[in-house]
């Protein structure tokens, strides 16, 4: 089978493994349309990256085409690493069920004005604009390599649409004018309030949320704030300008830990498979304590839990076999006993589910609610975001 065959076979296998994965979302058919027309190796460089477990190994176009192939069709819930920057990602291709989520809670429409944030290699650029219309898409990317990749793979697609360099999280659109709609591809803490007076009243503003989900905001008619819901599970690239991010990984938590053993033990009344297992509860958790990384494991006796702060503070919840589980905790803070309240407050609360959870962001503050949004509240920290060890992709098939 020639090179391009095997491509349009995987093309056709990955739309199938859309339908059936429900990823085609209901409410945007042309997203199946665009993603057909704009297909995602159009707009893959020739160099790619794949974890094995131990380092990001290159799968190059010339040497390998079934290995590169696999990074872009493998997977409908698996993001493609295009570079990769001191051992860590630095930019994807997002994966094709995040794309169709994220950009179906945009509800673009033809004629709207966009502003595509965190441009990288065009793909969600040359969508949104299949979708808008030609000259509607201004995308920023900050890397000025990535942009001039963009242009050119848009420009041999006959996509319309305009790529420039530059800092989107802190500065206002390429020209000043309000868009319709804004859509980021990499994850930021707190909203730049840059990006709501960058947006239309009743405009929609779609984006990965820290290290957890992505939020679709509507901008208030005044244009003074904007608000909205949860609607997905996933994990982003984190701003490139941003705070160092904290790892995301057991090395980082040993590294944590190494400033001292444990300081509080006690029993806990809680098999910890919860938190393995239950994305609801997962995001609760990432809410209340928004810079607690949780890492999980099995053991002999059940789910093992670890979790630290990129700083100082750890802890370690480590099921006994019998329902329940012994918490260890160090350093400055006690992380595992602020996890432990937030599970406490999340069954309170009913144990809703992770798109009961919204938004509301101000020129003075943001804070996450439950319910609705004057509902319980929690203050949006700005938090260094987690650089994952693996690459960044949906941790569950829950999407809106």
């Amino acid at each position: 089978m020639s090179p391009d065959a095997d491509l349009v076979e995987r093309r056709v296998r990955m739309d199938a493994a859309m339908e059936q994965g429900g990823a085609w979302p209901e409410d945007s058919p042309w997203l199946r349309e665009a993603m057909a027309a704009l297909p995602r190796d159009l707009f893959a460089p020739d160099r790619l990256w794949r974890w094995d477990e131990c380092a990001y190994v290159a799968m190059d176009r010339a040497t390998d085409a079934g290995g590169w192939a696999d990074e872009l069709y493998g997977d409908v819930n698996g993001a493609a690493i295009t570079q990769v920057t001191d051992g860590l990602p630095s930019s994807s291709l997002s994966a094709p069920g995040v794309v169709a989520d994220m950009l179906d809670s945009l509800m673009l429409e033809p004629r709207h004005t966009v502003w595509d944030v965190g441009g990288g290699q065009g793909w969600t650029c040359a969508l949104a604009a299949w979708r808008a219309g030609p000259g509607r898409v201004v995308s920023t990317e900050v890397d000025e390599r990535l942009a001039a990749f963009a242009r050119g793979r848009l420009a041999a697609a006959g996509v319309d649409a305009e790529v420039l360099a530059g800092d989107a999280t802190h500065a206002g659109p390429p020209d000043g004018a309000r868009v319709d709609r804004l859509h980021a591809t990499y994850a930021v803490d707190a909203v730049p309030w840059g990006w709501v007076e960058a947006t239309k009243p009743g405009g929609r503003i779609v984006y990965p949320w820290g290290r957890l989900g992505h939020v679709a905001l509507t901008v208030a008619d005044d244009g003074r704030s904007a608000t909205g819901w949860v609607q997905g599970l996933a994990q982003f690239m984190a701003d490139r300008r941003g705070p160092a991010p904290t790892r995301g990984d057991h090395a980082t938590y040993t590294a944590v830990r190494e400033g001292g053993g444990p300081e509080v033990r006690r029993v806990v009344e809680r098999d910890p498979a919860p938190l393995a297992d239950d994305w609801h509860l997962r995001f609760a958790v990432r809410v209340a304590v928004p810079d607690a990384v949780v890492l999980t494991g099995r053991g002999e006796d059940g789910a093992n839990v670890w979790f630290h702060d990129g700083d100082r503070s750890w802890a370690a919840l480590s099921a006994d076999g019998d329902g329940g589980a012994v918490l260890f905790q160090g350093g400055p803070r006690r992380i595992g006993d602020e996890v432990m309240t937030a599970w406490s407050q999340w069954e309170a609360l009913g144990s809703p589910e992770l798109y009961d959870y919204g938004i509301t962001v101000t020129p003075e503050k943001q804070w996450a609610w439950q319910g609705s949004p004057g509902g319980p509240r929690w203050p949006v920290a700005q938090a260094a975001p987690v650089a994952q060890a693996a690459p960044a992709t949906p941790v569950a098939p829950l999407g809106r």
